[in-house]
């Protein structure tokens, strides 16, 4: 059951990109599993990619194309994650570009693949290729949220954002969608996000605008500390607004464009952990007083990721010797546990490297009951924090991912 307001919102259409999905057959009958995105020529086009050295053929391609050609269409896939697939998948992955470049006029290096599903299955290309002309038939700027449910696995409801700014005598539209809820872990996560504007932004910039709204938001978040083969997030500048081109990261307008794909991002992100699979708490980790930002989101990270912590809160029980001993296990060199306060909520519950004096167990309890809780780590070590969004563990993510296949 997800966690909190998942409500798409209206989803606002962003000029100079268009969007088709279909029905394909990749894995499943009767399914949107096939999306494809148009991109104005001229459009500025960054990515992101997983960190996992067994990364996926897509992967692997769209970091190759990138540096070939300026980017046109987006081909996604359900159902089939083309990973460890070897060069038969690199085959499969060139085959998928090259059958929309034929049908729409472009180099196959022009186009961007993307898949999420089953690792170490072959993408079945030819039904991929047969869908490609009705996703193309489709072509519209208003089916961001069509595209949301299109690009889901184990997701249980589509997730969107849209945000529009007005700056500098122009109003700018930032949409963007993004699809995970397992083999979720920062450094890009089971997830793949899209998201476009209609600014006219230079390439450069929009690398940096990307990788600022990425390290705050998708590389903010874990549901089970597994980072995926596939990950994948790009962001798009179409150019259509008719804005001078922002040239530089600094300014009014890039200030203002920022924080607009800085708020979109985070609550893509945050969707996804509070559709974590079988998620029932959404779960804030702030560490403060850290010596630096590293140390901080270790020592998120650390109890993020803690089976013990995560089942803890799934039982509604405030067993706060488990977030002490995940504080313990984040490698911190010279840490004073002394000087270690925690707090669930606004509960102080840990206080002088022990239990709060003033604490009870029916506080944390009441705590407990809540279905989104703030874990407050103060380290007293220095100025620096950092936020990390989790879940709990329950029964049914170990039923999703032990039944997955089937």
């Amino acid at each position: 059951m997800p966690v909190g307001n998942l409500d798409m919102p209206v989803m606002r259409p962003v000029r100079g990109v268009r969007i088709g999905i279909t029905e394909a057959g990749i894995r499943y009958r009767q399914r949107r599993d096939l999306t494809v995105f148009e991109i104005a020529e001229g459009a500025a086009v960054s990515a992101v990619f997983t960190q996992n050295a067994y990364c996926a053929a897509p992967v692997l391609l769209c970091r190759e194309h990138l540096t070939q050609t300026a980017p046109r269409y987006l081909v996604i896939n359900t159902g089939n994650a083309n990973a460890g697939t070897g060069t038969v998948g690199m085959d499969n992955a060139r085959a998928s570009c090259a059958a929309l470049a034929a049908l729409t006029g472009v180099k196959a290096s022009a186009v961007l693949p993307f898949s999420t599903g089953v690792i170490g299955e072959h993408l079945p290309v030819d039904r991929l290729a047969a869908g490609l002309p009705a996703a193309l038939a489709g072509l519209d700027e208003n089916r961001w949220a069509d595209a949301a449910a299109g690009i889901m696995t184990t997701d249980t409801l589509p997730k969107g954002a849209s945000e529009q700014v007005d700056v500098a005598g122009h109003v700018f539209t930032i949409t963007g969608i993004s699809k995970g809820a397992g083999m979720i872990r920062p450094n890009m996560a089971t997830m793949l996000g899209f998201v476009a504007t209609d600014a006219a932004v230079a390439p450069a910039v929009l690398d940096v605008m990307l990788k600022a709204a990425v390290n705050q938001s998708f590389n903010r978040i874990t549901i089970d500390g597994d980072t995926s083969t596939n990950d994948s997030c790009v962001l798009i500048a179409s150019g259509a607004a008719g804005n001078p081109v922002v040239e530089v990261a600094s300014g009014e307008v890039f200030e203002a464009l920022q924080a607009a794909v800085n708020r979109v991002f985070a609550r893509l992100a945050q969707l996804i952990v509070r559709d974590g699979e079988g998620a029932t708490k959404f779960m804030t980790v702030q560490v403060e007083e850290g010596a630096d930002t590293q140390e901080c989101c270790d020592v998120a990270y650390s109890i993020a990721h803690s089976p013990l912590v995560k089942t803890a809160f799934f039982a509604s029980d405030p067993n706060w010797g488990r977030i002490v001993a995940a504080i313990g296990n984040a490698g911190l060199v010279g840490l004073d546990a002394s000087r270690v306060r925690v707090y669930l909520n606004q509960v102080c519950i840990v206080d002088n490297g022990g239990r709060a004096p003033a604490y009870t167990e029916e506080q944390g309890a009441e705590v407990m009951k809540e279905a989104e809780i703030t874990i407050r780590v103060c380290l007293g070590r220095g100025d620096a924090r950092d936020t990390v969004y989790t879940c709990d563990f329950s029964y049914d993510y170990v039923k999703i991912n032990a039944d997955y296949r089937s």
